[in-house]
């Protein structure tokens, strides 16, 4: 259990870091450090809480970044530009937030001292096109220069090798995760399975971009947080990479299309469009390092996540954000 703690999160206000801020503000102090591209804490008992300081800023501002991260001794960077949209229409702002922005925050927390645990969200990309049931040590790919996928998975990538070098060279307890599709309540960027839920809920198409074939494990957002805690835990954790997702919650586009459509009673119909980018054909992960290590195990099947996902859009939906254009009927 972390208690007395002065926890300190870049992207803070996003989807899986404001739901790790309910898991941790009773008993530590929080500092939120966020641009507010999507504001996630808004509207939720943790905007207000007393134990919870919040300062805009970003991550390419290194002098602003190490003055807020004073005094801080947890360090979880999950600030990061992410989704093929996002990443179509700015390459550049994808890879220097990425890369020159993680190097930032490590640099910060080597440069403050005292920090006892370094928490870097990687993801599941750096695993390339075909990824069945890929482990830690498996080999991370490229891919084409150029193709947007790429273009934000290799700046995860670069981030996770910097963040392995901190620890390597100056001795910074760095601790990588690798997130495998996560989803659920409080996502308010571009996710898929939000998307579709969205406009399920509305009755309208669903847009398949490809054949629908692809291949997801799914990882509830709960079941994320879950990993991080025992990321920011266990002794054992540091220095290495984590995959965090659930190998069991597996189907292709088209059965997470029909199923959310199944569990909001929906009339959408389900419509296919030529991919945006490259696209990840398999990617399902072994989590058996994460069990064996850190004793992380995913606990929330797909259908439940679902049905809870759909409740809070329900409940929410004239609060979030428009949807991108290019995810338009």
């Amino acid at each position: 259990m972390i208690q007395d703690k002065t926890i300190f999160l870049t992207g803070g206000a996003g989807f899986i870091a404001s739901t790790l801020i309910a898991k941790l503000a009773a008993n530590n102090r929080i500092v939120v450090f966020d641009n507010y591209t999507r504001n996630t804490l808004r509207g939720t008992p943790y905007d207000k809480h007393p134990n919870v300081t919040q300062f805009e800023g970003d991550v390419l501002e290194f002098e602003n970044l190490k003055s807020r991260m004073q005094g801080a001794q947890v360090v979880v960077h999950a600030a990061a530009i992410a989704g093929i949209e996002s990443t179509l229409r700015n390459p550049v702002t994808t890879m220097r937030v990425n890369m020159i922005g993680t190097a930032n925050v490590l640099e910060a927390a080597h440069q403050i001292g005292g920090v006892e645990r370094f928490i870097d969200f990687s993801t599941s990309e750096v695993f390339g096109s075909q990824a069945y049931k890929v482990n830690e040590g498996s080999q991370a790919v490229t891919g084409a220069v150029g193709e947007a996928r790429w273009t934000y998975a290799v700046s995860k990538l670069a981030g996770e090798h910097m963040a392995h070098a901190y620890y390597k060279q100056y001795g910074l307890p760095t601790v990588t995760l690798r997130p495998f599709n996560v989803y659920g309540p409080g996502q308010t960027g571009e996710g898929a399975l939000s998307i579709f839920v969205r406009k399920a809920l509305k009755n309208e198409d669903l847009l398949i971009f490809g054949d629908g074939s692809q291949i997801r494990a799914w990882c509830f957002v709960d079941d994320m947080v879950d990993g991080v805690m025992c990321a920011l835990e266990h002794p054992d954790a540091i220095g290495e990479s984590f995959n965090i997702g659930n190998a069991r919650a597996v189907t292709t586009i088209h059965g997470l299309a029909e199923a959310i459509c199944r569990v909001v009673g929906s009339r959408s119909r389900i419509l296919y469009r030529p991919a945006l980018s490259a696209d990840i054909e398999l990617r399902i992960p072994d989590v058996g390092k994460a069990f064996e290590r850190i004793g992380f195990a995913a606990k929330v099947d797909l259908e439940e996540g679902l049905r809870r996902t759909a409740e809070w859009i329900a409940a929410n939906e004239s609060k979030l954000p428009p949807l991108a254009p290019i995810f338009k009927t």
